[in-house]
């Protein structure tokens, strides 16, 4: 049996409230199981994850090599010396950037600005929930 989402867990995995997920499924743009209550079949829930990420606004007019792209604002900078720490928040993922506090300056980054996390790494972890 293949992985269902109930409407509030799909909403929180989309990053948008309880509210839109109902209105895509009464619109046909996401399917529901034929259980009740109903569920999102995981396919189509990555399906639309998918047409979501490639849909969304990206500020940056760049060719780049790295696919992992993370649109956010930046909600802390911390500077502390030479380096600067900066979290930057996309949808329901919190990413932390390490750099120096000159780039971090250069960038004009502070909380409330738009940017996007690049993301390039040979290692990526994959885990799943207990069963």
């Amino acid at each position: 049996m293949s992985a269902a989402y109930k409407i509030a867990q799909a909403a929180r995995l989309l990053g948008v409230s309880d509210d839109t997920v109902r209105r895509w499924v009464e619109q046909g743009v996401l399917e529901t199981t034929d259980t009740t209550p109903a569920e999102i079949p995981g396919e189509a829930l990555a399906r639309h994850a998918v047409d979501l990420a490639r849909a969304s606004f990206d500020p940056t007019d760049v060719l780049s090599s790295a696919r992992n792209r993370f649109t956010g604002l930046v909600t802390n900078v911390i500077v502390d010396g030479v380096m600067a720490q900066v979290d930057i928040q996309s949808g329901p993922h919190r990413v932390v950037s390490l750099m120096s506090a000159e780039a971090a300056r250069d960038l004009g980054l502070e909380v409330g600005s738009l940017a996007v996390a690049v993301v390039k790494a040979t290692t990526v972890i994959v885990e799943v929930p207990r069963t």
